[in-house]
């Protein structure tokens, strides 16, 4: 399979892809005669991994540990559900984060008149 297929069947950009396997994060792919990448099944799977895991909010290391710890058949399910229970931990913690900062955001937007005047509650708050 050429690289434009695989980015079809992963809606990876042709990129993205190369970025992958020039960071290791996939099994080096085959070439051509002619020096053309050739994909297997294998490198789909591969890819698809690190897509699903980068959306869930793994970083491109972690990505290269799934796709090590799918390729290992002596896993064990614990180091997976670690990595996820470790990141589920991030998560909320930034959840937490970001639920100070609304709420620091609402008062100043409830507190501020946003009219012609000079005088503004955001900016006395931020400068105290």
């Amino acid at each position: 399979m050429n690289i434009g297929a695989v980015a079809k069947l992963t809606n990876l950009s042709s990129k993205s892809i190369r970025l992958y396997e020039e960071k290791g994060l996939i099994t080096p792919p085959c070439r051509s005669d002619a020096g053309y990448r050739e994909y297997s099944d294998q490198h789909v799977q591969e890819l698809n991994l690190i897509s699903r895991a980068k959306n869930a909010g793994f970083s491109l290391l972690e990505c290269k540990e799934f796709v090590e710890l799918a390729q290992n058949p002596n896993r064990k399910s614990r180091e997976v559900k670690a990595k996820a229970q470790e990141k589920l931990l991030e998560v909320e913690i930034k959840l937490r984060e970001l639920k100070e900062i609304e709420k620091q955001l609402k008062q100043w937007v409830s507190t501020c008149p946003g009219d012609e005047g000079s005088k503004c509650p955001i900016i006395e708050d931020l400068t105290k």
